[in-house]
């Protein structure tokens, strides 16, 4: 929340209290009821000033539209849109292309939501990694309980030896290192 409206909200409560205080009874016309929060969560908070969140800059990214699709099939907006902090690998939409004919196509199918939903929650580290702070042999949990190693080759960081991560975007509430492959979890 920003300080503008944390003052004006904290300035509505001192003026309750006052009038509570000095005796004034509210009109009978006024409503008991609170009022509705904004539709859409996290994600529609409007908020041109600051630095964009993880959503907000995948959303302004013309490489990025598979994997915004497949974020809003999984109904997770919202989740990457608040606090974190996340570190989120992000396949470009070439490297959603590099999968087999039909698999986005079949993922983003509302029958197939939670398997959508561990493969995005494969690309996801709940803590912010920037690319100086990854080191060869690393490994990182993710947010659906599996871990990828982190390697460095040529100069270039890896993650599970797939995928290279060809750029890295800070934003508000994390990382985004874009990547060149979609990353799957190995078979047990």
């Amino acid at each position: 929340m920003n300080t503008s409206k944390l003052v004006k909200i904290l300035s509505a409560v001192t003026i309750c209290t006052l009038v509570t205080q000095c005796g004034e009874q509210p009109s009978p016309t006024a409503s008991s009821t609170a009022p509705e929060s904004p539709a859409g969560g996290q994600a529609n908070v409007k908020d041109d000033q600051s630095q964009k969140d993880i959503v907000k800059v995948a959303i302004g990214s013309p490489d990025h539209t598979t994997l915004v699709a497949a974020v809003q099939a999984a109904d997770y907006v919202n989740v990457l849109a608040n606090a974190g902090p996340f570190t989120v690998f992000a396949p470009t939409n070439a490297a959603f292309a590099k999968l087999p004919a039909g698999t986005v196509e079949t993922l983003i199918k509302p029958e197939n939501k939670d398997k959508l939903r561990d493969i995005l929650e494969y690309h996801v580290a709940v803590g912010s990694y920037r690319a100086d702070i990854l080191r060869d042999g690393q490994n990182l949990g993710m947010a659906n309980s599996g871990n990828v190693k982190v390697s460095l080759k040529d100069g270039k960081i890896m993650i599970n030896d797939v995928a290279t991560v060809i750029a890295s975007v800070p934003a508000s509430n994390g990382i985004i290192h874009i990547v060149d492959t979609v990353i799957l979890q190995p078979a047990n």
